[in-house]
């Protein structure tokens, strides 16, 4: 039997079915390329006979659950509206998710200036939460937070894929999920696009733009002398992890053969996370061109870690191997959507908006059309900008009265949508987008409206504010604010960090080139009892509400990332400035017995609101006794309500 069995193999190993011969890489290209639609026809297919039809009724309809799509559907929660997010995939994140394991990047790039809001709760609870630097644990974290928000009804593995209008108004849009055989048909009074993609958008007839305009359009000088239909590439990232024992790695017979030319301007130093660069289909239909887009990067980055482990130019990689792939294109753009106003260069340099909302600060970070299939020129280039505000005009479309977008596809010329794609970027505007939706719905009007409608900007403005949001060059100037008319002592003080700069408006210090130049925090240092500061009014007042700001270390960079470096460098823990434990006490002006209102423990977080039965008090006293680390009691604001 063994000598037939040997036979056997001899007489039939040139006749094995044509499916065990893996096919070459150029067939595999051709194969994709015919699937992709360029000469197709856009129709509209109704759901089948067997999927379940369910209405559901809201006040907003959030596409997408990136971080843009997760921040505008918060927001608009905690102020009142009903929501329904809809996100194709099973988790939240988007690009920052644990299917693509991109760190989020935004203003931070200007040290000193890291986004505040809703993306900074994010950050600081994911790194008390997950110092292991999990991003399956972000995923769940941002889960959390969106489920455990009473106004929110999430649908996960459910896409948009039609709208209805009445005129130029969208009323209801279909989302399809095939794991729960279910077409939702979805009424609301606003819409957010957060898709990317402009997905809703493209079904609602949105005006949209594509591509890199000519320098002549906007008068921009890192725009190409003539329009051209490219964008930025997609990339695909890995990780990897040293073992206790050599590791060898066989690519598959597809991959690219990567040599030292093809690298030349592109580093390898380290091999945990990467690389951003893996880049590739610009010059491409990012949208239609998906499945070819996602074999050439995952043939270069399988093609990249052969070389890595096998050409012996690093032989310090014996002992690591792959330990976790993409397999999502991770796009930087396709579509923008058009608003009342495009964002441009010259905007993003040197301009104010009297509607401003909230801020970038991400360098204008062009990067060539065919990415990696350019060795010839560097990946990126990187034009540094000051932090810089995005008007609310930038944020809803210009021909659809009741949507809004938010993400990578706002309201700008290519130019500026270099800056303004990042992650954290689109998670503030995704905050402002919220909060102008709530507004809205309560007040019946249409995003436009609030632009044209002064004392309506200043309300959204100053609710962002109380928010958290960063907005350039604005303050709280909100007069239901108590604090604002209040005298304030403290224990101690600090030169320049005077105890009044907790009412002074600013929610931040002010960095110029990496340098502090203007402080706006009260800042003491703690004594064996720690430190105090006291509010006090000249007559009692009422209030139900005390709102702090401490302070996080936005001078660091604080993110999930894979890069084991660089995360080295943040603190993955409760950051050391932040106020750990503290106590509120008032007195009222006819005792000077003191009454503690509130006892706080543990606390990490930048902002904290403390609600109770209505008091009426003559002075209130926050003490702190202990802090995460720091040697000084650190407050930004203190607000009553």
């Amino acid at each position: 039997m063994g000598g037939l069995g040997a036979y056997s193999f001899v007489v039939f190993a040139d006749k094995l079915p044509a499916a065990a011969i893996p096919p070459s890489s150029d067939q595999i290209r051709k194969d994709l390329d015919r699937l992709s639609p360029h000469a197709g026809v856009r129709s509209s297919v109704p759901p089948g006979d067997t999927m379940t039809v369910t209405d559901l009724n809201a006040d907003f309809l959030v596409a997408g659950g990136g971080l843009a799509g997760v921040c505008a559907a918060i927001a608009a929660a905690r102020h009142g509206a009903k929501v329904v997010l809809v996100q194709d995939r099973s988790r939240l994140g988007g690009n920052s998710s644990s299917e693509v394991k991109m760190h989020v990047c935004g203003s931070h790039a200007v040290p000193g200036w890291r986004e505040t809001g809703l993306v900074e709760e994010f950050r600081v609870e994911d790194a008390v939460r997950n110092p292991q630097r999990s991003f399956e644990m972000w995923d769940l974290m941002l889960y959390d937070k969106v489920i455990s928000e009473p106004n929110i009804t999430l649908l996960l593995d459910t896409f948009v894929y039609a709208a209805k209008k009445d005129k130029d108004r969208i009323t209801e849009v279909l989302a399809r999920s095939d794991k729960t055989e279910r077409v939702y048909r979805i009424a609301a009074k606003m819409f957010c696009d957060s898709t990317g993609d402009c997905r809703l958008g493209l079904e609602a007839g949105a005006e949209i733009r594509t591509g890199r305009e000519a320098r002549s359009e906007f008068n921009e000088s890192l725009a190409p002398e003539k329009a051209v239909d490219e964008t930025l590439g997609s990339s695909i990232m890995f990780t990897s992890r040293r073992y206790p024992k050599p590791m060898p790695f066989t690519p598959p017979s597809w991959a690219r053969k990567i040599t030292k030319e093809h690298v030349r301007h592109r580093q390898i130093t380290e091999w945990d996370y990467g690389y951003w660069w893996i880049e590739w289909g610009g010059d491409r239909d990012l949208i239609g061109d998906n499945e070819r887009i996602r074999f050439e990067l995952l043939s270069i980055a399988t093609g990249l870690w052969d070389y890595i482990k096998n050409s012996g130019e690093f032989p310090e990689t014996e002992c690591w191997a792959l330990d976790w792939l993409g397999m999502i294109p991770a796009k930087r753009g396709s579509r923008r959507l058009v608003g009342d106003h495009i964002l441009t260069q010259d905007d993003v340099t040197s301009r104010d908006f009297e509607d401003a909302v909230t801020i970038g600060g991400w360098p204008l970070d062009d990067h060539p059309a065919r990415g990696f299939d350019r060795p010839d020129i560097a990946p990126n280039t990187s034009v540094a900008t000051p932090p810089f505000n995005i008007p609310l005009r930038c944020l809803y479309s210009r021909n659809i009265p009741n949507l809004f977008m938010a993400g990578r596809n706002i309201s700008c010329s290519h130019v500026a949508f270099t800056s303004t794609r990042v992650m954290g970027t689109c998670a503030a505007e995704g905050q402002a987008v919220g909060t102008a939706a709530a507004m809205c719905v309560h007040d019946g009007i249409a995003p436009r409206e609030i632009v044209r409608d002064k004392q309506r900007l200043q309300t959204l403005q100053q609710t962002l504010l109380r928010d958290d949001q960063t907005i350039k060059r604005r303050v709280n100037q909100d007069s239901k604010d108590l604090a604002r008319v209040a005298t304030v002592t403290a224990s101690g003080q600090e030169a320049g960090a005077e105890a009044a700069k907790v009412i002074d408006g600013y929610l931040r210090d002010v960095y110029e080139r990496g340098e502090r130049t203007e402080i706006h925090q009260w800042t003491a240092r703690m004594g064996a009892d720690g430190a105090w500061i006291e509010l006090k009014w000249d007559s009692p007042r009422q209030f139900s509400e005390i709102q702090i700001t401490f302070d996080t270390g936005l001078r660091r960079t604080l993110m999930l990332s894979g890069d084991g470096s660089l995360s080295e460098k943040m603190i993955r823990a409760p950051q050391p400035e932040t106020v750990r434990d503290y106590t509120i006490s008032y007195r009222r002006a006819e005792t000077r017995d003191s009454n503690e209102l509130v006892s706080a423990k543990g606390n990490y977080r930048r902002l904290v609101r403390h609600q109770f039965t209505p008091v009426e008090a003559q002075s209130i006293r926050i003490h702190v006794t202990a802090t995460n680390g720091g040697i000084f009691a650190r407050i930004f604001e203190v607000r009553c309500y």
